[in-house]
């Protein structure tokens, strides 16, 4: 996985995963699916999970 420079001290992958489609603002979320899907990207080398509500 690719590694990007934020600022001058945040290292984080290339690519990033959205996750306010796991949170509680959208309805009809599977939390099992989520999970699975944290997990894999982990696996896959992602360290920047965007967590924004906005």
């Amino acid at each position: 996985m690719k590694k990007r420079t934020l600022g001058q001290d945040l290292v984080v992958s290339a690519i990033g995963l959205g996750c306010m489609g796991m949170s509680e603002f959208y309805s009809g979320r599977d939390q099992t699916e989520a999970i699975a899907t944290l997990h894999q990207a982990l696996d896959s080398g992602v360290t920047l999970l965007d967590m924004a509500d906005m």
